[in-house]
């Protein structure tokens, strides 16, 4: 079983209060957030340039939709989750090896993408 404890996480969200949910879910899980962004072009440039072992990314945020970041990391090698209301059906055809997280979600729900990220980043 792949473990979370000690892992850098970067998440890309636009709701303040859903942003702070997935942070403290995250830190539960033994992970540090290392950055936490509401906007495409700030997440585009963490994305880039910062150190994490993971990431956890809205779909839809604002300047738009988050699959430019997704690029990056998976350039990168970098695993992550995409987390969206409209489940697997928000996600285009290029990500579909991906893991999604329907909104909303518990803990165990994160815990269980972020580990299957982990194992097979796509």
């Amino acid at each position: 079983m792949v473990e979370l404890i000690g892992l850098r996480a970067l998440v890309v969200e636009d709701e303040g209060g859903v942003a702070l949910l997935i942070e403290a879910m995250l830190e539960e899980l033994g992970c540090e957030v290392v950055a936490s962004v509401g906007s495409l072009s700030k997440a585009l440039e963490i994305a880039e340039s910062e150190s994490f072992d993971l990431a956890v990314l809205d779909v839809n945020i604002v300047g738009g939709l988050v699959f430019p970041v997704a690029e990056v990391l998976r350039r990168r090698r970098l695993p992550f989750v995409f987390s969206t209301g409209y489940g697997r059906m928000g996600v285009p055809d290029v990500f579909k090896d991906c893991a999604v997280l329907s909104k909303p979600f518990a803990m165990a729900d994160l815990k269980q993408a972020l580990r299957l990220a982990l194992q097979q980043p796509c």
